[in-house]
C-alpha cells in the first residue's frame, strides 16, 4: 500500500478529506498484511482552511501507524522535501526512514514558526536536515543522494523484507572476500581496533550486507544479509556500547521481532562506554533499552564470540545468560567481567583510599603482590578452553567454519519450528 503527499498542492498540507483518505488505506493495509510505504512531503496540517474537526479525527492517522507496526507490518517512509509537524510524526511512527540529502527536513515547527514561537533563529537544515537526523536524532535510518537514489533504497528495504517470498531462497552465491582471511582479521591484543564488516563480508552470500542506521552509533553495526540462503540480522561492534549505538541495537532487535527474522550476535566487545558525558546522555537508561529488547524478543538468536566479550557487553550482545539457540567461541576469545589489568587498578585504588581514609601507610610491596595474583586469576579463566570447558559455550569452532556452523544449526532452527509434534500430559513410561 503505498501514499504520497502531492507537494504541489498547498505545499502538501493535509486537506479536507486527507485523513479519511489516509486512514482508509492505512485499514486496508492492516487487514490484507500489506507494507505501508509513505513518500512524503507535507507541510501538516492546512491552516488557511483550519477545521478543528479535522485537526481531532486526523490522529487516527497517527494511532493507525502505531498498529501496523504492532501488528507486524512494517512502515516505511521516504522524505524528499520538507515535512513539518503532523508531517514530522509520519516517519517518526515508521519502521525505517530513508531521506535525501540537501532536500528532505523533518521538523516539529519550520524556522518561520520557531521564531515567532520561541525567537530562535535556525536554518531548516540545521532542524531537520537529512544529515542530522542520521548523525544526531537517529531519525533516518538511511539516507539518499537524490530521488532516484532514495527509491532505490526504498526498494531494497521492501525487498530485504521478503513479504511474499520463503525466508530462504533454493541458491545463493559464496562470499565474494576469500574465507582464509578469518585467520588473521582478529588481532591477539583485544584493545586494538576491528571492523567487524570484514568478518562479516566472509559469512554472508555474495558479501552483501544492508548496514541499518550507518551514521548513527557507528560503533554499532547493524544490519540485514543472508547465510545459505536463510535471512538473519546482523549485530555487531566496533567499539564500545555507547547510547546511541545502544538504541539503535534495540530498534533493530524489534524490526527483526517485526520480520520473524533471527538475529547473528558477532561479539566483539569491550563493555559499555563509560564516562560522565555518557552518563548524562543517559546511557544506564539506553543500555537497559537494549537489554529489554534483546531479552523479550521471540525470534531465534545465534552468538559468535570472534573476539572480546568483557563486561556488560557481554549481555548486551546476547552472552550465554540472556540463553541464545546457540552460542559459539573462535579460539582466540576473551571473557571476563573487565580486563585483569583495570581489575587489578581499581582494587589498587581501592585500597590506597582505604588506607588513606584510616592513616595507615600503605605497602606497596603488598598492593604489587595482590595486583599480581588479581591480573594471574582474572588472565587464567579467560580463554576460549576455559570458558566452554564450563559450558559456557556450546563449542569452540575454527573460524573459516563460522558460515557453515551458522547455516546448518539455522537450517535446525527452522527445521524445527516447522516440525509438527504432538504434546501429551505425561512422559511416556517404560512398562
Amino acid at each position: 500500500m503505498v501514499v504520497i503527499n502531492d507537494a504541489g498542492i498547498s505545499a502538501g498540507a493535509m486537506q479536507s478529506m486527507t485523513a479519511t483518505k489516509v486512514m482508509r488505506c492505512q485499514e486496508i493495509a492492516l487487514a490484507h498484511r500489506l507494507p505501508f510505504v509513505q513518500l512524503v512531503e507535507s507541510a501538516g496540517g492546512n491552516l488557511k482552511k483550519y477545521r478543528v474537526e479535522r485537526f481531532v479525527n486526523g490522529g487516527g492517522m497517527f494511532y493507525n501507524l502505531a498498529r501496523l507496526s504492532a501488528g507486524g507490518v512494517p512502515v516505511i517512509s521516504l522524505i524528499h522535501g520538507s515535512s513539518a509537524a503532523g508531517g514530522a510524526y509520519l516517519p517518526g511512527l515508521s519502521d525505517y526512514v530513508v531521506m535525501v540529502r540537501n532536500q528532505a527536513r523533518a521538523y516539529l515547527a519550520g524556522p518561520s514558526l520557531l521564531k515567532a514561537a520561541t525567537g530562535e533563529v535556525a536554518t531548516e537544515e540545521e532542524l531537520g536536515g537529512a544529515d542530522m537526523h542520521a548523525a544526531v536524532s537517529g531519525l533516518a535510518d538511511y539516507t539518499a543522494e537524490d530521488d532516484s537514489d532514495a527509491i532505490a533504497q526504498a526498494r531494497t528495504i521492501v525487498s530485504n523484507l521478503q513479504w511474499q517470498q520463503s525466508e530462504k531462497q533454493e541458491t545463493w552465491l559464496p562470499p565474494a572476500c576469500d574465507i582464509e582471511d578469518m585467520l588473521g582479521l582478529i588481532p591477539i591484543d583485544t584493545r586494538t581496533p576491528v571492523d567487524m564488516r570484514e568478518i562479516i563480508a566472509r559469512i554472508v552470500d555474495g558479501s552483501v550486507f544492508d548496514e541499518f542506521k550507518s551514521d548513527y552509533g557507528n560503533a554499532t553495526v547493524c544490519g540485514y544479509a543472508a547465510i545459505h540462503g536463510s535471512y538473519v540480522g546482523v549485530i555487531t561492534n566496533n567499539g564500545p556500547l555507547d547510547p546511541s549505538g545502544s538504541t539503535k541495537a534495540a530498534q533493530f532487535i524489534q524490526l527483526c521481532a517485526q520480520l520473524g527474522r533471527p538475529i547473528v550476535f558477532l561479539q566483539n566487545i569491550t563493555g559499555f562506554i563509560v564516562g560522565k558525558s555518557y552518563e548524562e546522555a543517559g546511557m544506564i537508561k539506553h543500555g537497559a533499552k537494549l537489554i529489554q529488547a534483546l531479552s523479550n524478543t521471540s525470534v531465534p538468536r545465534i552468538t559468535i564470540l570472534c573476539g572480546a566479550s568483557f563486561g556488560a557487553g557481554n549481555y548486551g550482545m546476547c552472552g550465554r545468560a540472556f540463553e541464545p539457540d546457540f552460542l559459539f567461541s573462535w579460539p582466540n576469545a576473551r571473557t571476563a567481567v573487565m580486563g585483569g589489568e583495570q581489575a587489578a587498578m581499581t582494587m589498587q585504588m581501592v585500597a590506597e583510599a582505604g588506607a588513606r581514609r584510616s592513616g595507615k601507610t600503605i605497602d606497596q610491596q603488598a598492593l604489587e603482590s595482590e595486583k599480581k595474583a588479581i591480573i594471574e586469576n582474572f588472565e587464567s579463566q579467560m580463554s576460549a578452553i576455559y570458558t566452554s570447558s564450563r559450558l559456557l559455550d556450546d563449542g569452540v569452532i575454527d573460524p573459516r567454519d563460522t558460515r557453515e556452523v551458522l547455516a546448518h544449526v539455522l537450517n535446525v532452527i527452522k527445521q524445527g519450528k516447522a516440525r509438527p509434534i504432538s504434546n501429551i500430559q505425561f512422559g511416556v513410561a517404560r512398562f
